[in-house]
């Protein structure tokens, strides 16, 4: 097995507590979105704990899978895919009912320039979803970019900070919040709103972005200079669990790692690693997109996995050519504007 193979093996397997819960998941589960960026790691994270338990439960990844063999490769997993465009009704209204719904359907990138898209995949999709499958318990993927910038200081926004988003994007967030918060008050659906920020895994995310531009010797811009991260394997993880907490009113959650990261300490970490000189522009602003995630470690513990492991195990999969995704996260935005 080669040093990135078992990179993955180590990292991406469930833990005895997801084991334990997915034991308690009454029914199937459905992942609207499966094709995208959260999506096939998920799936395999629930399939794996599922065969794990000894159970027979049924794990389905709803996409358009643009991306050539993942189809395959999911049936091969013992993933059930549907291939289908949800945003076109009769599509939708065609999936089968299913007791567990995640739903991770939306888009960000490129939102500037195409707000009319963003609003329909953000806004009003979650309100023909939230309608379909009233009788599901449905755990909503959302962001911490539905928050104000908070104080460094102030450890974040806690869930019960009123919510006050910059730009487009994070406003078409809100709305998928809300639709799904309305048709849940008509039809009594459990739901749990899952505000997530930032997510890194070996192949993007904050960590690898800094990595990069340390290696590539690229000044980082300090103006947003703390972030939150945590493990994609760790938020995949707290995410099918959540299925356990979902209420009507909707619970609201945020999800992250439990420390506030300075930047210009990140930096100096890979520089450490990768023996280089970090170079930096510009100077940390007293406020970022924060968030402070203690009810969520009180619900299912703190993440596995640390900051410092993430460190490494960035460094290690960049030093080794493993395979990235061009999706910047653009952390670093401060107008709202992806």
């Amino acid at each position: 097995m080669t040093g990135i193979a078992s990179l993955e093996e180590q990292w991406l397997s469930p833990s005895a507590a997801l084991i334990e819960d997915i034991k308690k998941i009454e029914g199937d589960i459905l992942i609207l979105g499966a094709g995208g960026k959260i999506g096939p790691s998920i799936a395999r994270l629930a399939k794996q704990a599922i065969d794990e338990a000894g159970l027979d439960k049924r794990v389905i990844g709803v996409s358009r899978f643009s991306e050539p063999g993942l189809t395959a490769e999911l049936n091969a997993e013992g993933i059930e895919t549907i291939v289908a465009d949800i945003l076109e009704d009769h599509q939708l209204q065609a999936l089968p009912e299913v007791e567990n719904v995640l739903y991770l359907a939306g888009t960000k990138f490129g939102t500037s320039g195409n707000e009319p898209y963003t609003w329909a995949m953000n806004t009003y999709l979650p309100g023909r979803v939230a309608e379909k499958f009233r009788n599901s318990k449905i755990v909503v993927y959302s962001t911490g970019n539905v928050y104000p910038f908070t104080t460094v200081a102030s450890g974040g926004a806690t869930e019960e900070l009123r919510a006050d988003p910059v730009g487009e994007y994070g406003q078409s967030c809100l709305g998928r919040e809300r639709m799904f918060q309305h048709f849940s008050s008509i039809y009594g659906t459990k739901l749990l709103i899952y505000r997530l920020n930032y997510a890194i895994d070996f192949k993007y995310g904050v960590l690898l972005e800094v990595a990069k531009s340390v290696l590539g010797g690229k000044a980082i811009d300090l103006s947003t200079g703390h972030v939150n991260v945590i493990w994609q394997g760790d938020a995949n993880e707290m995410a099918i669990r959540s299925l356990l907490h979902c209420e009507a009113p909707s619970k609201i959650l945020n999800i992250t790692g439990p420390e506030t990261v300075s930047l210009r300490w990140l930096a100096g970490e890979f520089g450490r690693i990768l023996n280089t000189v970090p170079q930096f522009a510009n100077e940390e602003q007293p406020s970022a997109l924060l968030s402070n995630a203690a009810e969520s470690f009180r619900l299912f513990g703190y993440p596995r996995t640390t900051l410092k492991q993430m460190i490494g195990i960035t460094a290690q999969w960049l030093l080794e050519g493993g395979k990235t995704i061009n999706k910047p996260t653009h952390f670093q935005e401060r107008k709202g504007q992806f």
